[in-house]
């Protein structure tokens, strides 16, 4: 099971690459859109984020029902990563997965959304909350969006940033007083020790979507965590090799856990 992350979806690289080399290795591999990303629009004027686990359980449940014999394995990226950790520190000893992976989770969020308003990272950002802002007019042409989030339609185009984007969105609609509210609860580090799933998490210091803080301490895991730290990779990367010749490491990698 395949959970992309910000406004990803089945075209994602990633996602395509660790497919084909999943398939290669003889696993069955399925996807798991978030809400409103790929090519359907999500019909409630909710969305989804860094923290939703509810639909993530429903759809590992189902495939654990539909496939009662066979193991199951979770892989995420980014913001799935960090939803993904969060979900097996909730589930803990309950969780239907036999191994599980996450790359680039983003950790601790309010570091991280703080991370993304810095440096060559904004460009990053610009591209991200892009994505989000057009889905953000099409649900104000669908819902009375204003009531709902006490937020004008007209002031869309000045959420620049994702402490603004989630302050004016993300939070409210989803049940949180504020970006600061839905950080703090949903940042998977504080769950890291209640971990009961051989887990893989593979992280590199350059990454720019995040500072080294967002790096757990060995307190902070649980025995069944693997800490992989790569001095580069960047985001979802680690591409070894050359420009015309490059190795993918990555997902080299994750085969090599799950198998």
């Amino acid at each position: 099971m395949l959970f992309h992350g910000l406004t990803g979806s089945f075209e994602s690289p990633y996602i395509q690459g660790i497919m084909q080399e999943l398939s290669k290795n003889g696993f069955n591999s399925v996807l798991m859109h978030f809400r409103g990303c790929a090519t359907q629009e999500n019909d409630l004027p909710r969305s989804y984020h860094s923290g939703e686990t509810g639909d993530a359980l429903e759809f590992i449940q189902s495939l654990h029902k539909k496939f009662p014999e066979s193991k199951l394995f979770g892989v995420g990226y980014s913001l799935g990563a960090n939803m993904l950790l969060k979900l097996l520190g909730e589930v803990g000893e309950k969780s239907l997965l036999t191994k599980v992976v996450a790359v680039s989770p983003p950790m601790q969020l309010d570091i991280c959304a703080s991370s993304m308003n810095k440096g060559l990272s904004r460009y990053y950002q610009y591209r991200l909350l892009k994505d989000l802002k057009s889905t953000l007019y099409k649900k104000y042409d669908r819902h009375d969006m204003q009531k709902l989030l006490n937020f004008k339609r007209s002031n869309i185009q000045k959420l620049d940033s994702f402490w603004k984007y989630d302050d004016a969105f993300t939070a409210p609609i989803h049940g949180f007083s504020s970006a600061s509210e839905y950080y703090e609860k949903c940042s998977a580090k504080q769950f890291l020790k209640d971990i009961k799933t051989p887990t893989l998490i593979i992280h590199s210091y350059d990454d720019p979507f995040m500072t080294p803080e967002v790096i757990p301490t060995e307190a902070e895991l649980s025995d069944f965590i693997d800490l992989e730290i790569t001095k580069k990779g960047g985001h979802v990367g680690f591409v070894e090799g050359t420009f015309f010749k490059p190795e993918y490491w990555l997902e080299k990698r994750i085969i090599e856990f799950l198998l």
